[in-house]
């Protein structure tokens, strides 16, 4: 495996991901999706008060990207980590074109290197762009107002924002576990469906499982306790246990996600 061979396959891999129609539909609902909350939020009466933060959406445009990150977490992460990753290599099943692919001097590594770097990279920007599009909507709709933390402590605009980026960039450990989630049923089943409905099925009953309240310990154990981490940056004094926790639990699964992968891959009779 070498460097400029799995370059070569990233830079292939991005062009065919982005000419993909899905590609563009996502990044465009995660762009307008929290524009169209934060404008539904405004015209009512009512406030999401079941959530965190929900009493504080009319007051802070913060407090909006924060809901959209609770929600988001919950439904649309997971779906949007395994889209990509689920498809990139059941789609060379499908179509019948492993043969071609590895014939042309890339070895099994450098085409699993560079299809899971895309995968990944798509996660990484779906989840930016929703962030980055959460705090726009905000501050557009809301305004830049002061946020009131978990703690009752007053935020300026200045440390809303910062908290409210880590926040969101907290969640990414949780997405890449479950885009490797992704490659893995992909490989594996060889089949797209298989590849990107499961990992959004486990996602679901993970989060339905913490909703019930089931043993801490086996809640902690779980992917999903990484899209809750979040809670402390937002408390004072913050507290990280939680982060460090959930980054080594998907660090765990990511791990063993990707070496059953490789392994599975590097062994398959293409032919069969």
């Amino acid at each position: 495996m070498s460097i400029r061979g799995v370059r070569a396959v990233v830079g292939v891999e991005y062009m065919k991901l982005a000419a993909q129609i899905k590609t563009h539909l996502l990044l465009g609902m995660c762009i307008v999706g929290p524009f169209v909350f934060a404008a539904a939020v405004r015209l009512q009466s009512s406030l999401p008060t079941d959530t965190l933060f929900g009493r504080a959406v009319k007051e802070s445009g913060f407090a909006v990207s924060l809901v959209v990150l609770g929600f988001a977490a919950l439904w649309v992460v997971p779906v949007l980590a395994s889209v990509v990753g689920g498809d990139l290599f059941a789609s060379e099943d499908r179509h019948g074109t492993w043969k071609m692919v590895l014939t042309r001097s890339r070895s099994r590594g450098e085409i699993f290197a560079g299809k899971l770097i895309v995968a990944l990279g798509f996660s990484f920007v779906a989840i930016d762009v929703l962030a980055v599009s959460s705090v726009a909507a905000g501050i557009v709709t809301i305004g830049p107002g002061s946020l009131i933390d978990l703690s009752g402590v007053v935020r300026a605009p200045g440390d809303a924002l910062r908290r409210v980026a880590l926040a969101w960039m907290s969640i990414v450990p949780a997405a890449f576990t479950f885009t490797a989630l992704a490659v893995l049923l992909s490989v594996v089943s060889r089949s797209s469906i298989v590849g990107i409905g499961l990992p959004v099925i486990a996602g679901l009953t993970m989060q339905l499982f913490a909703m019930v309240d089931g043993p801490d310990v086996v809640r902690r154990l779980l992917i999903t306790s990484g899209f809750e981490a979040w809670h402390g940056l937002l408390a004072n004094p913050p507290f990280y246990t939680p982060l460090m926790r959930g980054a080594i639990v998907s660090a765990v699964y990511f791990v063993v996600c990707i070496a059953i992968a490789y392994n599975r891959l590097r062994w398959r009779d293409i032919g069969g």
